[in-house]
């Protein structure tokens, strides 16, 4: 099993390219989809709690998977396999990059990349967006528009929605014990 957590997070991590947003859709279809190791709801818990925690979100994503299958040697292949290809590869680059990067082709290769790194963000939100409640949608809306336009720190954000999501929790839990 940990042979098999390494070689899927290490190709993962060798074949995406824009960042941990764009590896989310891969890590579903692995852990979901194939596999069925967790079904969606954990997966959208680990997420909430991997973008709420400092780091990389596609390892801190790795380290929660591999830990809910596998436990702690889990949690350490998974991360393994995510970050190795990343720091093989800038390695690799960093040896030579200063040398091609004014080249046209390659910065031409870049500028192509660019729009499929978008479509591998934008289409785990559309994902995670299915099956929401209207409100919460409006509600991501409303936390994007303060981060973008009004400069509202995430970390104040996340913080608020704690707090909010602990009152209504406990709210809930009062009503269900009045019962």
């Amino acid at each position: 099993m940990l042979l098999k957590l390494f070689t899927i997070f290490f190709k993962i991590g060798l074949f995406t390219f824009g960042g941990g947003y764009a590896m989310i859709p891969l890590i579903q279809r692995e852990v979901i989809d194939k596999n069925r190791w967790i079904d969606k709801q954990d997966f959208l818990d680990m997420l909430v709690l991997a973008q709420s925690t400092p780091g990389p979100i596609a390892v801190n994503t790795a380290v929660f998977i591999g830990y809910k299958i596998a436990g702690t040697p889990g949690a350490i292949v998974t991360t393994l396999g995510t970050v190795m290809p990343s720091f093989i590869v800038i390695l690799s680059l960093a040896l030579f990059f200063a040398e091609v990067r004014e080249n046209r082709f390659v910065d031409a290769a870049f500028r192509a990349m660019r729009p499929a790194v978008v479509a591998l963000i934008v289409a785990p939100l559309i994902g995670l967006v299915k099956g929401m409640k209207w409100y919460l949608i409006a509600v991501a809306g409303v936390v994007a528009m303060a981060v973008w336009y009004l400069g509202v720190s995430p970390a104040y954000l996340i913080g608020l929605a704690l707090v909010v999501g602990v009152a209504v929790a406990v709210a809930n839990g009062r009503k269900g014990a009045k019962r």
